[in-house]
């Protein structure tokens, strides 16, 4: 299985229970196809770079999956067509997926280091 990460732009108009619908009907999408779905990550309405079918602004909802090339195609073909879907774009993710929202092990070492040449300094 490939690890592959989905953005797409919901239409400004479907909020509430209607977004929600949205999103979860996309997740059930995945899970039906026994994707495993690693992160749905939900950064709200945003104002797009350019006008898409005639809207200046979208919700934007990211998926991280570990899925085939079949799920990938099947999720796409659906994305095409619902109406609440303005935009949307897949990437396979060679390195694996790394959740950005936990400190990585370099930033980790780098503040070892400081805290070393710091108590050196001291002594």
């Amino acid at each position: 299985m490939r690890t592959y990460e989905t953005i797409y732009i919901v239409h400004p108009e479907v909020v509430g229970d209607g977004y929600n619908a949205v999103v979860d009907k996309f997740k059930g999408i995945l899970t039906d196809q026994q994707a495993s779905i690693l992160k749905v990550d939900e950064w709200g309405t945003r104002k797009l770079a350019y006008q898409v079918k005639k809207q200046g602004r979208g919700t934007y909802v990211l998926m991280a999956y570990e899925a085939g090339p079949t799920v990938v195609a099947e999720l796409e073909r659906r994305m095409r067509i619902d109406e609440n879907v303005i935009k949307f774009q897949t990437v396979l993710l060679e390195g694996g997926f790394q959740d950005s929202s936990l400190p990585s092990e370099s930033v980790v070492e780098a503040d070892e280091i400081e805290e070393a040449e710091d108590i050196e300094d001291i002594e």
